[in-house]
């Protein structure tokens, strides 16, 4: 057999460039497909970052419980810095997602991931109130007023009463004395069953109330005092000046109480916490959740399953 002429080279040449060609691309997706290690890792990465964000989201909703639930100022600081910092740690994760989706991920997880970004920020918002009213614990300040220096103060004035009516009980102007003491004593102790349940109200409206309640109070215990004082007996008695000067600081301490009562930051702390927060913090663990699954349903070739179960034949 002769030697191919020379006008059948180029074509020689050229067949031989496109069969390596051929057998080049081929090598190259035989090795993608054999070899799922990147897709693998690719998957990972996200489905690790949706997991964290789960977590950090959920410590930073029992942060902010506790935080609501803390009986100092020093603890719901505490732990609404902790609250905030895990709240920060998913910021810093949704946009590590964000930016790997941007990268390689589905249109639908990218929608997913834009989903949650929206219920997020109104998390944060609800958050931020949160944290902010629990860390004021005004009706928990207001009830430290009521049962400590202001209860004192109650007991002092009700004590001075009680001696002088043991003093004057056999005189006879008694029928005068008892009247006035007594409907000072109970005046007083009306005042402070109603501070507590003001304390504990939401309703501006029943706060009122109380207070007009409080207000009628104060007026016939004064007419009460002035009464005793009026006595000629009672005039220069000592344990009387107590009980008035006793009454005057209960009135001081209920004017600091009644302020932070109305402020209501723990009642409205935990009420925003039951509430809205809660139905947010669903809102946003669903929609990770459609997330990370959306991640764990794509396939990869030569893989059966990632992240879920095998259906048993």
């Amino acid at each position: 057999m002769g030697k191919p002429r020379n006008e059948y080279l180029p074509w020689l040449i050229a067949g031989l460039v496109f069969m390596a060609v051929l057998l080049f691309v081929g090598w190259h997706f035989r090795e993608r497909l054999e070899n799922p290690a990147q897709p693998l890792a690719f998957k990972a990465s996200r489905a690790d970052l949706v997991g964290r964000m789960q977590l950090d989201l959920a410590s930073a909703s029992e942060a902010e419980k506790s935080a609501v639930l803390a009986i100092t100022d020093q603890d719901s600081q505490t732990y609404a810095d902790q609250a905030r910092a895990s709240t920060a740690q998913v910021v810093q994760e949704q946009h590590g997602l964000s930016a790997l989706l941007a990268n390689g991920g589905k249109p639908t997880e990218q929608d997913l991931l834009s989903q949650f970004s929206k219920v997020f920020d109104d998390l944060q918002r609800i958050d931020n109130e949160v944290l902010g009213l629990a860390v004021k614990n005004t009706n928990l300040k207001a009830y430290s007023l009521l049962f400590g220096p202001a209860a004192d103060t109650q007991a002092q004035m009700d004590a001075a009463l009680a001696r002088v009516v043991t003093k004057y009980a056999d005189f006879a102007d008694a029928k005068q004395v008892l009247p006035l003491a007594y409907g000072a004593r109970l005046g007083v102790l009306r005042i402070q069953a109603l501070l507590a349940p003001h304390i504990a109200e939401e309703s501006d409206a029943k706060m009122d109330q109380m207070e007009a309640s409080m207000t009628q109070e104060e007026k016939q215990i004064r007419q009460d005092l002035s009464g005793l004082a009026g006595l000629s007996k009672l005039a220069s008695d000592r344990d009387l000046s107590t009980a008035t000067s006793s009454f005057a600081q209960y009135d001081e301490l209920k004017a600091r109480i009644l302020p932070l009562s109305r402020e209501n930051t723990n009642v409205r702390s935990l009420a925003l916490s039951l509430n809205q927060k809660r139905k947010a913090m669903t809102v946003c663990l669903d929609a990770l959740n459609a997330l990370k699954q959306e991640i764990l349903s794509e396939p990869i070739a030569g893989v059966t399953t990632y992240g879920r179960v095998a259906k048993p034949r």
